[in-house]
């Protein structure tokens, strides 16, 4: 009998991401951890799970039939954890949400506000452009533009985050907010890995053959390069409105607006700090709902060709 799942655990990572860094970074455990327990468990069962080959570790036969049982022992072991979760009713505890850079920089901003009445709990903002997996509890809340399709998960729209296009007073100076002189102005944008980020379809067709001459995969790095007066660029209209030294050179870009959907696992909505972080998120967004709409910041510029 097998006696220590810690090892089977590691052995379906390793088996399912195929190398040892991507295992170790999605158990948060060092490389001699995964191999030595992968050994073990090889030892354990006197056969070889894992043909070592130059750019990944290969099941084989016989770790292939071991691997759909071991998938059914993780799905039960999440699910009593996830369980568990929900069986205490104190409000004490840690709320892991998942974001990326954009709702960051937007929560940062209101953190306090957010965490006022709410000192028993603790807050872990996780910033990423992956979705965080919260069946293995990766995080307890996502907050993202798109839904994933799981019907594990519960999704809420809290915002419509609206978007428009910002450069300094010397790059507004160069344009009256019409395409034409739009399209002479040097532009700042996402690399093509990251073309699915909100304002950049709208951007490319815009640019049509040109491309933005400083591109990035980060919307920190994005915004800053604007404000620096590299080039103007496509931004959220709460990070562009509060920036002194920007200027909203067009009216909101109706094809960039942005719905934030709060995502959580059923298993968890009804846990006390969970469902309290939930409707402090709720009441965040609606306080600040003018800010993140770009209403009232700037004159309505008339879009022309």
């Amino acid at each position: 009998m097998i006696g220590d799942w810690d090892n089977l655990r590691v052995f379906l990572a390793l088996a399912e991401e195929g190398n040892l860094t991507a295992a170790a970074r999605r158990l948060r455990v060092s490389h001699p951890t995964i191999a030595r327990r992968v050994k073990a468990l090889e030892e354990e069962l006197g056969t070889r799970l894992f043909d070592r080959l130059p750019d990944r570790f290969q099941p084989t036969e016989q770790a292939l039939e071991l691997l759909h049982d071991v998938k059914e022992m993780e799905r039960a072991s999440l699910s009593i954890d996830r369980r568990s979760a929900g069986l205490s009713a104190s409000h004490l505890g840690t709320v892991r949400i998942s974001v990326d850079e954009t709702m960051a920089e937007f929560l940062a901003r209101y953190l306090i506000e957010l965490t006022a009445n709410h000192r028993c709990i603790e807050f872990e903002i996780v910033v990423a452009h992956t979705y965080a997996n919260l069946s293995r509890r990766e995080a307890d809340l996502l907050i993202r533009n798109r839904v994933p399709d799981l019907a594990s998960l519960v999704g809420r729209k809290v915002a419509t985050f609206a978007y428009a296009v910002y450069g300094t007073a010397e790059m507004a100076a160069r344009s009256d907010g019409t395409r034409a002189t739009l399209v002479e102005l040097p532009w700042v944008g996402f690399d093509d890995e990251h073309q699915y980020m909100p304002g950049q379809a709208w951007q490319a067709a815009l640019l049509g053959n040109g491309k933005p001459s400083v591109r990035t995969n980060n919307g920190v790095v994005l915004a800053n390069a604007i404000r620096g007066g590299n080039g103007v660029g496509v931004l959220p209209c709460f990070i562009g409105d509060a920036e002194p030294g920007l200027r909203r050179i067009t009216p909101v870009v109706a094809e960039a607006a942005a719905e934030q959907w709060m995502l959580v696992h059923n298993d968890l909505r009804n846990v006390p700090r969970v469902r309290i972080v939930m409707d402090a998120l709720v009441q965040l967004f609606r306080t600040h709902r003018a800010e993140v709409e770009g209403t009232g910041a700037a004159p309505a510029l008339a879009m022309s060709a």
